[in-house]
């Protein structure tokens, strides 16, 4: 297969070939990892690969819905017998033992996984920089970074690495890499997958899924790795393989959780997407948006993850027999930890009295609609470094909460959501325009995402990279 046919296939795609004989899951293999070798400079997307085992993977690979397909699994996934530190030099010789139930699933569907792709540090960022594996950058400008902390998925992705790629997100971990890498990424609704690993006081609002070139990859993937039967907190979706019918009641707003409007150019944006849903025969309607104190809320979802870090540190000075510092764990890791412990006794209870309150209002805000539709990002993507684990803490939270106040509300309340890559800066810079709807409504959002698919395709405008044979 020449790398010019594998990168035009989406993972059914490859799949269906596959099983009509029409190309082998080695060969597929040889494209993928060849894609790595040859944008491992311009893009740094990969953690690690294991070549041989993926040689052997993709000789047997399982005959599921995917079968044959190269895939690759974000660091923060512990996957067995693979390298996952997390994008943290602390657990840079961490190899898992044994599956989850969602990397089981993953198996299952016939995925052949090859390798891991870079996070920023325990996925705290919305950039992908670490002092373990430097810069992952956008392909469509290596001056920009591919954001995070699912960075180098969604840069490997939208650089033809993989056609889809495993992505978890806490606060907007999916749809912002997606947004700026010009591809779509959907969170499901928490609850609606299997389990995959714990995740300390945040397992609540991780949710695991994929960034996707196609809304069928993501929408199969979904399918085979939701919760069934007793396990399941909602009604099964199965595979939403087409748009939906339904004309919806569409809630659009302007400000982000910090009361702050977009840049002129992402307001634009969201217009035009306003006028597209309108002429798809949606009833697109103004509001004004959660009416959530979003400083509050983001200081509750620092202090969770500032207890999760500070109870990971204390774990691993037991285990190491000495203090945990500078050349373990990133700076801004470092003064979460030291801001948590500083915020008092009962910082932890009023921060889940914060994050549940906040939930209450999204879901009452979201009930008067089938689904709501804000910007992805205040601003278009940001150079290197915006976001750079090496400045100071204070600051870092504040260029957060400015850029991306938009998407954790979503994780709180256990919303679907979604990233949907439907419009361009002037620079030709992607802005994603995203979309939600209430608890276990997964399927209308997939429906819609078809429709939007159909309406502005962005598959053909993605930057795929020249390669030798292409």
């Amino acid at each position: 297969m020449k790398l010019s046919e594998y990168v035009g296939l989406d993972g059914l795609g490859m799949a269906r070939l596959v099983k009509e004989g029409e190309v082998s899951a080695a060969e597929l293999m040889e494209c993928a990892l060849a894609l790595v070798e040859d944008q491992k400079d311009d893009l740094n997307a990969v953690a690690f690969v294991d070549e041989e085992s993926a040689r052997a993977k993709a000789r047997g690979a399982a005959p599921g819905i995917f079968q044959g397909v190269p895939f690759l699994v974000k660091e923060l996934l512990a996957w067995p017998g693979l390298r996952s530190p997390m994008g943290s030099r602390l657990f840079a010789g961490y190899v898992a033992g044994e599956h989850s139930p969602y990397t089981r699933s993953l198996e299952e569907a016939g995925l052949v996984v090859f390798g891991n792709t870079t996070s920023s540090e325990f996925g705290l960022l919305g950039s992908t920089e670490t002092a373990l594996h430097g810069v992952s950058r956008n392909p469509w400008h290596s001056a920009y970074s591919a954001a995070g902390s699912s960075g180098g998925s969604a840069a490997a992705v939208a650089g033809g690495i993989v056609p889809f790629a495993h992505a978890n997100d806490a606060g907007g971990s999916i749809r912002v890499p997606a947004s700026v890498c010009g591809v779509f990424g959907f969170k499901p609704s928490a609850g609606r997958s299997v389990p995959a690993a714990d995740a300390g006081m945040l397992g609540g609002l991780v949710t695991h899924h994929c960034i996707s070139k196609s809304v069928r990859d993501s929408a199969a993937l979904l399918a085979v790795t939701e919760a069934r039967g007793a396990e399941a907190r909602f009604e099964s979706v199965g595979f939403v393989s087409e748009p939906g019918r339904r004309r919806l009641k569409i809630g659009y707003y302007i400000e982000n959780l910090m009361g702050q409007e977009p840049d002129p150019e992402v307001e634009a944006a969201l217009r035009d997407v306003v006028g597209l849903c309108s002429g798809l025969g949606h009833e697109v309607i103004l509001s004004p948006g959660p009416r959530t104190d979003g400083k509050a809320l983001s200081d509750a979802f620092f202090t969770l993850a500032g207890s999760t870090m500070a109870q990971m540190a204390s774990t691993m000075e037991s285990a190491l027999g000495r203090k945990i510092g500078g050349d373990d764990l990133e700076p801004f890791t470092l003064a979460l930890i030291d801001w948590y412990f500083a915020q008092g006794s009962d910082a932890f209870e009023r921060a889940m009295s914060t994050v549940h309150r906040a939930a209450e209002q999204m879901n009452v805000f979201c009930g008067e609609f089938d689904a709501l539709l804000c910007p992805t990002l205040s601003a278009t993507p940001k150079p290197i470094g915006f976001l750079s684990p090496r400045l100071d803490r204070e600051e870092l939270v504040a260029r957060t909460e400015s850029w991306v106040g938009y998407t954790p509300i979503h994780n709180i309340a256990g919303m679907p959501a979604m990233s949907v890559p439907l419009s361009a800066s002037q620079q030709g810079l992607p802005i994603g325009s995203h979309f939600a709807a209430r608890p276990g409504a997964d399927a209308v959002l997939l429906g819609l995402a078809y429709e939007l698919e159909e309406a502005a395709p962005w598959v053909g405008r993605l930057p795929v990279r020249r390669v030798e044979g292409a």
